[in-house]
């Protein structure tokens, strides 16, 4: 049985910035902070603002191993229920913006 995606837009999402983190991780088991940042080209304080409200919604989760040299490095990785608010964010977009993709384009009158 095929599960469907019931449309809900998430205003915590929704943000540009937190919109393209939850698309960048749903694509990969992980992601490290320093690919995320680079991704999305903004500063470490920009990156960690978002990354603590997506945490704190329940939709990101954060680790910190100890990499090679015994530093630290952050992953994070969406959750079950961040991918599902995703998806029903995504639907909720495209059932708000389908009339006008189902609109011809007209020329600007002169």
């Amino acid at each position: 049985m095929a599960r469907t995606t019931t449309p809900a837009f998430d205003e915590i999402i929704h943000s540009p910035n937190r919109l393209r983190i939850c698309v960048l991780l749903s694509t990969v088991e992980s992601m490290d902070f320093a690919a995320l940042r680079e991704d999305l080209g903004v500063a470490d304080s920009v990156l960690s603002k978002h990354l603590a409200t997506l945490t704190d919604a329940g939709y990101v989760t954060l680790t910190r191993p100890t990499g090679l040299g015994g530093r630290p490095r952050t992953w994070a990785r969406l959750t079950t229920p961040g991918l599902h608010a995703l998806h029903g964010h995504l639907a909720a977009l495209q059932e708000m913006t389908a009339p006008a993709t189902q609109t011809p384009l007209k020329r600007p009158r002169r």
